[in-house]
């Protein structure tokens, strides 16, 4: 066996065919080629034609050990033929792990990276009352823009009532650890946090007050690693309390859908939450009225919560009506079943509608507008 010479540029042409084989390999988690992550170590290409690789792990048990060690060896034997493979599974060291941390998140002092002067959208999804199906719209729209081709991260901001894992098929999935690195589950393409992923018993409550419910969302903000996204939206907890304020203060460039029922009563509250996110300095994008009545066999509509409520916000705060969004048992199964609509059912009117809302917050990108852009002249 001949050990894989250094540096890479010198490489011979059968061991750079397989590193670049490894290259195609991405770790689900962090979402980047184990190539660039510093995960291959010793390559080498024996006189009969072995491959032989040690692949290190980010960490014991890493969950996605299997999934890596499969690609990686599908990947070698694209190259040296099936059955020619030798592959060792090992783990990063500490030192080789920090090094890891602060390539990924830059050495120094860890910062939130939703500033003002980043390219990720930031997009907040507030309600003045609960039950409107705010978490339901927020994970299929998550989902929806995902599917677009866009990078997504979904925070579940609602410490109180979360339920973002459950909607999205990731109850009881916890977030992998690499120091004081914290890697976001990924479900349909999007990455995913929750305090319920923290907890062992998650029918157990959360009984927290304003700051450590400010820690909590400036640590999601900053020790997990959500990578480059395009867009990164936040499911709120309903009302003007803690988090919508701490939120203002960390994001005050956020842009905020607001989410309300056709009833008069629920849009009178919800009013109140786009009145505060504009206080903070956010900016409104537009309303989404949930609950826009039920189809009947005749081609009617029961308006189970009455009707007018979500155009009556839009009008108050001066921006469009997104969506009417109809009741829709599919989507209530969908949200049990942790199955999006937008995917399983996208022909239900839930779904479109909802795909709508997708459509106009993908068509509308980020201005760059008061932001510094990162050129130079030589």
């Amino acid at each position: 066996m001949s050990a894989s010479p250094e540096p890479a540029g010198i490489r011979p042409a059968g061991i750079e065919a397989l590193h670049q084989a490894l290259a195609r390999v991405i770790d689900p988690e962090i979402r980047r080629p184990i190539t660039d992550l510093d995960m291959v170590g010793e390559l080498s290409l024996d006189d009969a034609g072995r491959a032989h690789a040690v692949i290190k792990l980010t960490i014991i048990g890493c969950p996605a050990a299997r999934r890596i060690e499969d690609d990686s060896r599908a990947a070698l034997e694209g190259v040296v033929g099936a059955g020619n493979v030798e592959l060792a599974m090992t783990v990063m060291s500490v030192e080789e792990r920090k090094a890891l941390t602060a390539k990924l998140q830059g050495t120094g002092t860890r910062t939130m990276p939703f500033t003002p002067d980043s390219l990720t959208r930031v997009i907040a999804v507030t309600s003045g009352k609960g039950g409107v199906g705010k978490s339901t719209l927020t994970a299929n729209l998550a989902v929806a823009l995902a599917a677009r081709g866009l990078r997504v991260g979904l925070l579940d901001a609602d410490v109180h009532g979360f339920s973002i894992p459950g909607l999205l098929g990731l109850a009881g999935v916890k977030p992998t650890r690499v120091g004081e690195m914290i890697l976001p589950p990924v479900a349909f393409g999007v990455k995913v946090i929750s305090i319920g992923m923290f907890l062992d018993d998650t029918s157990a409550a959360v009984a927290w007050r304003g700051p450590m419910l400010h820690r909590t969302i400036n640590q999601f903000l900053t020790d997990v690693y959500f990578g480059d996204l395009d867009v990164l939206l936040l499911d709120l907890p309903p009302g003007t309390g803690d988090v919508a304020i701490s939120i203002g203060q960390l994001l005050p460039h956020a842009e905020v859908l607001v989410v309300t029922t056709p009833q008069p009563a629920a849009a009178d509250v919800a009013e109140r939450s786009g009145v505060v996110a504009r206080q903070t300095g956010q900016s409104v994008f537009g309303v989404i009225e949930n609950m826009a009545g039920l189809a009947q066999p005749d081609g009617t509509v029961l308006e189970l919560f009455g009707s007018g409520g979500g155009a009556e916000v839009a009008s108050r705060l001066g921006v469009p009506l997104l969506a009417r969004i109809p009741l829709s048992v599919p989507l209530r199964e969908g949200g049990d079943t942790g199955s999006p609509i937008v995917l399983s059912d996208p022909d239900d009117a839930a779904a479109a509608a909802i795909l709508g809302v997708a459509d106009a917050l993908a068509s509308t990108g980020r201005g760059l507008a008061g932001r510094p852009l990162p050129l130079s002249f030589a």
